[in-house]
C-alpha cells in the first residue's frame, strides 16, 4: 500500500478548497476580548460566503447582510441612500476583509426554521429586489452611499430554492413555487449582469434537488456565471460523486465553461435521531477533520472549482473554533491551514493512493513541496493502516528535507520529526491510525 507523488508531472493550480461560509470573530471597539482574527488569517481562508451571517450576535445579528436588513422597508426608494441601513453590515464586510478572505456575498435571506416566516418570502416585486440588490453592490464596490471600494466579485441570488418542494407548507428558504423563483432568478440575474457585466453573478445554492437542478438549467436564458450547489454527506467519494453529477448537468445545458462551487458542505452521517446527535457531536472533533481534509483532496481532483465549508460562524455547524472560546481551535480548524500550504505553493503535482480510505494531494513551488494526507473512513472501528509514501522528482545538492506534521487526537498539526534524504526518490513508512492526518513540507537544500 503506497502514495505515490511525482513533483516532475504537473497537474494544474491547486484549487480554493478550503474556503469558508463567514468570517471571523473581531471587534473594533474597546469590549475587543475573544477573537479568532489570528487563527483565521493564519489558515489563508481565500473566501467567505456571507449566508447566515444574520444568526451571529458578534458579526451584528438581525441588521447584517440580509436584504430585508439592509432594505428593511420594501416601499421605499431603493435609488435614495436614506433607506438603506448598511452600518453593522460595513462592520462585518470590513471584519472579512482585514481577514485576508475575499467576500462571496449571498444576496437574499438566511434559512428561517420557525413557524412565520419573514425574509424567505418572494419579493413583492422581482424587479425592485434586482435595483436594491444592485445599490448593496454599489455600496460595496462603487462607494454609492458612504460606501467602499472592496472588488467583491461573486454575488450569488438566493440560498437553498429547492430545500421544500411546492407543495410543503412552511417552507424554510423559499417561500414560493419553482416557476416563480425560475422568474425571479431571470430578473434579477438580467438586471445585476446588465449593471455590472465584470462581476459574477450566479446560484442558486442548490440544496440537493438535482431534477430541480435539470428544470432550471433546462429553462434558463439568464447569465449564470456560476452554478452553487450544497451537500452533506459521511463519505467524501459522495461529494466527488455529486461534483460528477452537477458538472455533467452543467455541460448538458450549455454552462461547462461556468463556475461549479460547493459553497455548503460538511460531516453528516444522518439527520435525524442517533445519527444526527451522532454527527453534531463529530463535527467538533477528528472525525469532521479527517472528513473535511480528505474531501478537500479528493475534490481538488474533482470537477468542481471552490469549496466553502459550513461554517465558521460561532455555533453548532462551526468545526473550526470553539463556540464558547472562539479563541481556541477545533481539530477541524487543521484542514484548512494544512490545505492552504498546497494553495500557496500554486501547483498540483501528480499523486496517487492505492488505499481505499486513504486520501492524498501534493504541490510545488520551485524548490519547495508538500504532501498532504489522511486516513477517512466512517467506521469507528477501522483499523489502522500501513502505508509507503514515496515521492520522487524533487532535488537539493544538499538533499531534501522533511518537515512531518502530525493532526491526531494528540497533536495539532505539531511537528513530530525531521529528516534529510538524498538521491533522486524517496519511501517512507507511515503508520496511519484511522482519522490521522499528515502535512509533509519538502525542501530541496
Amino acid at each position: 500500500m503506497a502514495i505515490h507523488v511525482d513533483f516532475t508531472r504537473t497537474e494544474g493550480q491547486i484549487k480554493p478548497m478550503h474556503a469558508v461560509n463567514n468570517g471571523p470573530v473581531y471587534k473594533f471597539h474597546s469590549d475587543q476580548r475573544l477573537t479568532n482574527m489570528p487563527a483565521y488569517q493564519a489558515a489563508g481562508i481565500p473566501f467567505a460566503r456571507t449566508h447566515d451571517a444574520s444568526f451571529c450576535s458578534t458579526y451584528g445579528g438581525e441588521h447584517t447582510v440580509d436584504v430585508m436588513a439592509i432594505f428593511p422597508d420594501f416601499d421605499k426608494d431603493p435609488y435614495d441612500p436614506a433607506s438603506y441601513d448598511f452600518c453593522l453590515t460595513d462592520h462585518y464586510m470590513k471584519v472579512i476583509q482585514i481577514s485576508g478572505a475575499q467576500v462571496f456575498y449571498r444576496l437574499g435571506n438566511k434559512i428561517e426554521h420557525w413557524p412565520k416566516k419573514y425574509g424567505t418570502l418572494p419579493p413583492k416585486d422581482f424587479k425592485k429586489w434586482a435595483v436594491i440588490c444592485e445599490h448593496i453592490i454599489r455600496h460595496y464596490n462603487e462607494g454609492w452611499a458612504d460606501g467602499f471600494e472592496m472588488n467583491i466579485e461573486y454575488w450569488e441570488i438566493w440560498n437553498e430554492p429547492d430545500l421544500d418542494p411546492d407543495d410543503s407548507a412552511n417552507k424554510r428558504c423559499w417561500g414560493g413555487t419553482k416557476k416563480q423563483f425560475f422568474e425571479f432568478y431571470d430578473i434579477a440575474a438580467r438586471h445585476l449582469k446588465g449593471c455590472f457585466p465584470h462581476l459574477k453573478i450566479g446560484g442558486p445554492a442548490l440544496a440537493r434537488d438535482t431534477e430541480w437542478a435539470r428544470e432550471f438549467l433546462a429553462q434558463l436564458k439568464a447569465p449564470l456565471d456560476f452554478f452553487s450547489w450544497h451537500i452533506y454527506a459521511a463519505d467524501p467519494r459522495k461529494v466527488v460523486s455529486r461534483a460528477e453529477e452537477i458538472r455533467a448537468l452543467m455541460q448538458e445545458y450549455g454552462f461547462g465553461d461556468k463556475e461549479s462551487i460547493l459553497n455548503e458542505w460538511n460531516y453528516v452521517r444522518g439527520w435525524k435521531g442517533d445519527p444526527w446527535i451522532y454527527t453534531k457531536r463529530a463535527l467538533k472533533g477528528l472525525k469532521a477533520a479527517s472528513f473535511i481534509a480528505a474531501s478537500m483532496m479528493a475534490c481538488q481532483k474533482a470537477p468542481v472549482d471552490m469549496l466553502m465549508c459550513y461554517d465558521a460562524r460561532p455555533g453548532a455547524w462551526n468545526s473550526l473554533f470553539s463556540t464558547d472560546m472562539i479563541s481556541d481551535c477545533l481539530k477541524g480548524y487543521y484542514p484548512f491551514k494544512m490545505f492552504n500550504s498546497l494553495y500557496q505553493l500554486g501547483t498540483g503535482v501528480e499523486c496517487t493512493a492505492e488505499e481505499e480510505g486513504i486520501y492524498a494531494c501534493a504541490a510545488r513551488k520551485d524548490d519547495r513541496a508538500a504532501i498532504m494526507l489522511t486516513h477517512f473512513e466512517d467506521d469507528d472501528e477501522a483499523p489502522a493502516q500501513d502505508i509507503t509514501l514515496h515521492f520522487s522528482g524533487l532535488k537539493g545538492e544538499k538533499g531534501v528535507k522533511a518537515d512531518y506534521y502530525l493532526l491526531d487526537e494528540n497533536h495539532d498539526l505539531v511537528c513530530i520529526r525531521q529528516e534529510i534524504f538524498t538521491g533522486n526518490e524517496a519511501f517512507i513508512p507511515l503508520h496511519l491510525p484511522s482519522l490521522t492526518s499528515y502535512l509533509v513540507e519538502l525542501t530541496a537544500l
